[in-house]
Order: C-alpha cells, then structure tokens, then sequence
C-alpha cells in the first residue's frame, strides 16, 4: 500500500505557500510516495496513520508533531489554519484519526532548508 501524506498550503498567501513549492522537489525525491493537495475543508481520508505537512505559525524550525496536544487552548504553538484543526479535533473526537504526525513548517524558512529538513525526515 502506498503512503499518502497530505500537503496544505495557500498559494496566495506568501508565508502558506512553502509546502506547496517544495512539493514537486519531494514528488521527484519520494516516487514512491504519493502526495495529495488538500484543503483544509475538504474531508480527509484516515489511514492507519495521518501524515500532513504543513505551515505552522510559533516555531522557529520544522518539527514534527506525533499529536494534537501541541495545538489546543492557549498553547504556544497553533496550526494556522483553524479549519484544518477544526477537522482534525473532530476526526479525533470520533475516534477515526487513529494515528498523526504532522510535519510543520516555520512561515519563514528557506525553501533549500525545509526541503533538506523534511527529506531527512521523510528517509526515517
């Protein structure tokens, strides 16, 4: 079965767009991976485990987060998006989102950087 992980990303939006052009760089890297564009709004599909990269607004470097914890109340941490959240909170409160990881990008990281970093994360 091949993996899917999903990239969100605003193309109009200057600190969103990371994900959305490193994406054919991780495309030619990982054939073997299949990567889907999606909106926040959109229903998710919840495979074993949810693999998302996507922009994260409070963090200095890519981290990669093994749950919504982070996320929630007056953390220090939020995704910007709090659709996405939203639907991931409600995935999770009805018991389909078994498993998450996200990959979350800083709004201002190079593009070279986030590449490499999420390449060695992708190779683990």
């Amino acid at each position: 079965m091949t993996k899917t992980i999903y990239i969100f990303g605003n193309p109009d939006l200057g600190f969103d767009f990371l994900p959305l052009k490193i994406l054919p760089s991780l495309k030619e890297k990982f054939p073997n991976i299949k990567f889907a564009v999606k909106d926040p709004n959109e229903e998710l599909e919840t495979p074993e485990e949810l693999i998302i990269i996507d922009t994260v607004q409070g963090i200095t470097k890519i981290q990669v987060f093994d749950g919504l914890e982070k996320f929630t109340g007056h953390a220090h941490v939020s995704l910007h998006d709090f659709d996405l959240y939203s639907n991931l909170k409600y995935l999770q409160k009805l018991g389909k989102l078994k498993a998450i990881k996200i990959i979350g990008i800083p709004p201002d990281i190079s593009e070279s950087q986030a590449l490499k970093e999420i390449t060695d994360i992708l190779k683990k």
